[in-house]
C-alpha cells in the first residue's frame, strides 16, 4: 500500500476532482460545534468546482437531519446533498414489513420508520432487530445489550442496523454508535445487515445523485472522498474504487497526531492495520 500524501489545504488536490463525498460528523462539525474552515473549504469546491454530497451514516433520513445542520451553523452554501445510511436503510426495512421488529434506538430515530406499514414489538416476539444505536447512548455500552442478544442470536433473527459507526465524537467524548452493537452481534454468531458506510448501497445512492447534479454521468476517477473514521469512510470509498482524503483530527485524532502534529508514520499504521488505502491525509478540512 502507498502511504497517503500528507496536505496542508484542500487547495492543493481540489483541480483534480468533479465531486466530493464528505462525511459529517467530525469533519464538518463534532455534534455541538460546526467546523467553518471545513464548511469553507467545501462552499469553495461548491462554487468552482462541483457538487458536494454529504454522506452520513446517520440512522435517520436526512430530512429528518437536515435540522441538526442548521443547528450547528453549517451553512447551505458549503452541500449539494444529504444522503444518510437511514436513507439507504428504509429499503432493507421495507423489504420486511410488517415485521414485527424489535427496534433499539432512541426516539429522535423514529423517522428512520415512517411510512414504512411497520409493526414493532420485544426481542422475544420479533422477527427481526432493527438497530440505529443504544437508547441511551450517554450511558449504554454494547455490553449491556448481551443478555437479550445471546436469546435473538439464538432465535437466529437478523439485524439491520441503519448505522454501522462504532463510536463518533460528541464534543469532546466518543460515544457508542449503532455499529457497536452490531459488532457484538456479530461476535455472538448473529446476521448483520448494513446499507451505510463502508457497504455499497449508500454509495450507488451518492453517486447517482451526483450524476444528476452534474448532468453527466460521473467519473469515478475524479471523485474523492473526505472522511475521518478508517473502517468507514476509508474502506467505503476504497471498496468503490474512489481517493480518498483522511481527516486526521476526528476519531482517530488520539493515534494520527502527537504533539508536533500529524505523525505521517501513525497514520500509515493506522491505515495499513485496517487493510484501508487513502490518497491523502490532512489534519483538518481547509481550503
Amino acid at each position: 500500500m502507498t502511504a497517503p500524501r500528507p496536505i496542508e489545504a484542500f487547495s492543493e488536490i481540489a483541480d483534480r476532482y468533479d465531486v466530493l463525498l464528505c462525511d459529517v460528523w467530525g469533519v464538518i462539525h463534532n455534534g455541538r460545534e460546526s467546523f467553518p474552515a471545513a464548511c469553507e473549504a467545501l462552499a469553495r469546491f461548491k462554487a468552482e468546482r462541483g457538487p458536494v454530497i454529504l454522506i452520513s451514516n446517520a440512522p435517520r433520513p436526512a430530512s429528518a437531519v437536515r435540522p441538526q445542520l442548521t443547528q450547528l451553523k453549517v451553512p447551505d452554501a458549503a452541500w449539494s446533498e444529504f444522503i444518510t445510511s437511514g436513507d439507504a436503510t428504509r429499503v432493507l426495512l421495507a423489504e420486511r414489513a410488517p415485521g414485527p421488529a424489535w427496534a433499539i434506538g432512541p426516539d429522535r430515530d423514529a423517522p428512520l420508520y415512517e411510512g414504512l406499514d411497520l409493526t414493532f414489538t420485544g426481542p422475544e416476539e420479533a422477527r427481526f432487530i432493527s438497530c440505529t444505536g443504544p437508547f441511551d447512548d450517554e450511558t449504554e455500552t454494547p455490553e449491556d445489550y448481551r443478555a437479550a442478544f445471546e436469546a435473538t442470536v439464538k432465535r437466529e433473527l437478523a439485524m439491520i442496523c441503519a448505522n454501522p459507526d462504532i463510536v463518533v465524537q460528541r464534543g469532546d467524548k466518543l460515544i457508542y454508535c449503532g455499529g457497536a452493537l452490531a459488532q457484538l452481534y456479530e461476535k455472538l454468531g448473529g446476521e448483520v445487515l448494513m446499507a451505510g458506510k463502508p457497504h455499497a448501497p449508500l454509495y450507488r445512492l451518492c453517486l447517482e445523485r451526483a450524476g444528476e447534479l452534474l448532468g453527466r454521468p460521473v467519473d469515478p476517477a475524479r471523485v474523492l472522498c473526505i472522511g475521518d473514521g478508517v473502517a468507514t469512510d476509508v474502506l467505503g470509498g476504497n471498496r468503490q474504487g474512489l481517493d480518498v482524503l483522511f481527516v486526521a483530527s476526528g476519531i482517530h485524532a488520539g493515534e494520527a497526531i502527537g504533539e508536533g502534529g500529524l505523525d505521517p508514520a501513525a497514520v500509515d499504521a493506522l491505515l495499513q492495520e485496517a487493510g484501508a488505502e487513502a490518497a491523502y491525509v490532512t489534519t483538518q478540512l481547509t481550503w
